[in-house]
């Protein structure tokens, strides 16, 4: 047994992970610790962790294969498995409100599951803490697979054979203009409504701002269904809202959860977190029911 203990965060999922450190290399069985685990509560919060870009790189390898920076690669051609969530970039430099990096990040304020729009999507995404406001900039996270445990048999059903358009420039146009040569590199994709987790077999519905249309349904039904079972999913009793502290790490599995940022000044605060992602093994469509 390794020594991690795990506090419950939510009733319906997450965890805080206690009695480690990241930052060194894991061995075979930790690491399979919390795979496990992130395979029952979704969500794992690792308090006091002493972390640079190296060991986060590292971390992620550990759990799988890390996914390019959709925005380097597509914009500049450019592999970078780091993505800058806040307003300090490298060298200290401070972006404010109207910043059109910090609007564009606003994206993020919509529920979504990490590259969903892309064709092989994201399965962890890991952030590190750095500096957080002392006002907002919190993180909010809601479960898809107990939101499809509570559906009844007749919409599971309804739901099972169902695939949806996934479409990045959709969703991130609401806030700014996309760059064309990201855009031309993120055509919109084809995701499984219904997903099985297959190490568990447990099922979740795959939704969020990303999901733009029901293949085969009319764009203005399908658009209310996919915002019904957003709207299920997120109702407040059914949230966690996380409070970010320097030296958090979290990660969480955008298989089965939804999360949103919250707002803060940017004029008045800095923030700085550095994201890094699992990429998920193949294409939903690929995946086991």
């Amino acid at each position: 047994m390794t020594g991690l203990i795990f506090e419950t965060l939510h009733q319906e999922f997450g965890a805080k992970a206690l009695g480690i450190n990241l930052s060194v290399d894991l061995d075979s069985r930790t690491i399979q610790d919390i795979q496990d685990a992130m395979d029952k509560y979704s969500l794992l919060v690792f308090p006091n962790q002493e972390m640079d870009d190296q060991s986060q790189l590292r971390l992620t390898r550990s759990l799988g294969s890390p996914e390019e920076n959709h925005l380097r690669l597509g914009r500049d051609g450019v592999v970078d498995y780091f993505l800058d969530i806040g307003n300090v970039r490298e060298g200290g430099s401070v972006l404010g409100n109207n910043h059109k990096e910090i609007k564009f990040l606003s994206g993020n304020n919509f529920w979504h599951s990490d590259s969903s729009f892309r064709e092989v999507p994201t399965r962890f995404s890991l952030m590190c803490a750095y500096e957080v406001p002392a006002i907002g900039g919190e993180t909010q996270f809601a479960s898809t697979r107990k939101a499809y445990e509570r559906l009844s048999q007749e919409t599971k059903e309804l739901l099972e054979p169902l695939l949806v358009i996934h479409d990045y420039v959709y969703s991130r146009s609401k806030v700014a203009p996309v760059d064309t040569n990201h855009a031309a590199s993120l055509p919109p994709s084809r995701q499984k409504l219904v997903r099985t987790n297959p190490g568990t077999g447990k099922k979740n519905y795959y939704v969020g701002s990303h999901a733009k249309s029901v293949v085969g349904w009319e764009e203005h039904i399908g658009q209310e269904l996919l915002q019904d079972l957003l709207e299920q999913a997120t109702r407040g009793e059914y949230v966690y809202t996380h409070t970010w502290e320097v030296g958090q790490v979290v990660v969480w599995d955008n298989r089965c959860l939804l999360h949103r940022g919250l707002g803060y000044d940017a004029d008045m605060f800095r923030r700085k977190m550095r994201q890094t992602r699992v990429a998920g093994s193949c294409s939903t469509l690929l995946e086991p029911s």
